[in-house]
């Protein structure tokens, strides 16, 4: 670890970077084989240790597999992903839930009274919300990276998934990722160029 450390600067080696970020790509075909709900479970239970703001958690996680619900689902895509969700072995649909504070007794116990400050406060609660949900799907990104999987996250028509799929729930969708083995799955073109750490960065 030491070594790996002083020869890259980063703590993990080349094989798991390249796995999690360096090669990884949005994939937009997709392998035959199937992703497992014990796989999906298992990238859960790595990534809900991800911070979030207060430790919100309001990340919920719809996963799309029967082909029923797969075609209610292609319905509310934009005709350019609609292909793609009825061809990937199992689709995620990402939301937030707006009323998380009703679990915050058991999130935040060293924080009495944490329900409360969100309780009365619509618009703050929605922002928190979407806010650590964001940041969530982003941890499960790469957690999924983690476990040999590929991902192709894309926009969705959320007024039409709010009212296909969360209209009990109150849930709002934000985006949607297909999910694939990395064997067999592929990606539309070659991968676009990054900006450097000295074009985004300043050191004060």
């Amino acid at each position: 670890m030491t070594e790996t450390l002083e020869a890259t600067g980063l703590a993990i080696d080349d094989v798991t970077a390249d796995r999690l970020f360096r090669t990884a790509r949005t994939v937009t075909s997709f392998a035959e084989s199937d992703v497992t709900d014990q796989q999906l479970a298992a990238v859960y239970d790595l990534i809900k240790w991800g911070p979030t703001a207060m430790n919100v958690s309001p990340l919920r996680v719809l996963v799309v597999r029967t082909p029923e619900a797969r075609q209610r689902l292609v319905a509310t895509m934009p005709e350019g992903n609609q292909e793609r969700v009825a061809n990937a072995p199992v689709t995620l649909v990402l939301a937030y839930d707006p009323e998380f504070h009703e679990r915050l007794d058991v999130l935040v116990p060293h924080l009495p009274g944490a329900r409360e400050i969100f309780a009365g406060d619509d618009a703050a609660r929605a922002d928190a919300a979407r806010t650590n949900a964001l940041l969530q799907a982003g941890y499960l990104v790469v957690g999924l990276r983690a476990a040999g999987l590929a991902a192709g996250p894309m926009h969705g028509l959320y007024d039409g998934i709010d009212a296909e799929f969360f209209a009990e729930s109150g849930w709002k969708g934000f985006l949607v990722v297909n999910v694939s083995a990395v064997e067999g799955a592929d990606t539309s073109r070659p991968r676009a160029p990054r900006l450097e750490f000295d074009e985004v960065a300043q050191v004060v």
